[in-house]
């Protein structure tokens, strides 16, 4: 069965377009207009080896954020519809990555219940290029909003921002493609006692 999710976003601020395969080889073909932003979801369909499509049109000529904002809740929004009934999926999964001098830890449940608890560095950089730091928590509270997810990021230590940044990414799509993944001990079966994630 496949697990693909696409889902189209218009607003009067955003044209949205996100496709994913959970079951993919880490194909990324990705345009926001957010050097940086493209650079994380390029992380995010690599390591989590999902195939993964984005195409926004954003109003870049007022700043980044709904450009940003408008893609993770596609995203979020493209991922539920992929994960489908979530039967026979392992529901949980961990990573911590470091990049250099900073360390990403990632827990998620796909619990059907959005939540989001995240730690990062004060004082990082205000800016990467285009991308405003203050940006990445935004990302995840709107991913997990339109995903149901409930989301652990903690970076207790890093310097660089575009490192501070990048492991969150790459720890995020590596419990997501554990959390996703198929249980061979655990076909059709639904992970939970309630019988409804």
């Amino acid at each position: 069965m496949s697990r693909v999710g696409r889902v189209e976003r218009t607003t009067k601020e955003t044209s949205v377009v996100v496709e994913i395969d959970l079951d993919g080889t880490g194909k990324v073909d990705v345009s926001t207009g957010v050097g940086f932003y493209d650079h994380m979801l390029d992380q995010l369909g690599r390591h989590g080896l999902f195939d993964l499509t984005v195409k926004t049109d954003g109003d870049l000529h007022i700043d980044s954020h709904h450009t940003i904002e408008d893609t993770a809740l596609a995203l979020g929004a493209a991922f539920k519809q992929a994960l489908g009934d979530k039967v026979g999926i392992y529901r949980f999964g961990n990573c911590t990555v470091p990049l250099d001098e900073s360390l990403a830890q990632v827990t998620v449940d796909l619990s059907g219940r959005p939540y989001l608890v995240h730690t990062e560095p004060e004082n990082m950089a205000p800016m990467i290029g285009a991308y405003d730091t203050t940006m990445t928590r935004h990302i995840l509270e709107s991913f997990v909003a339109q995903a149901q997810i409930a989301l652990h990021v903690h970076v207790p230590y890093g310097r660089n921002a575009h490192h501070i940044v990048e492991c969150q990414f790459k720890a995020l799509a590596r419990a997501l493609r554990y959390a996703s993944e198929r249980d061979p001990r655990a076909a059709g079966i639904l992970p939970s006692t309630k019988g409804a994630l």
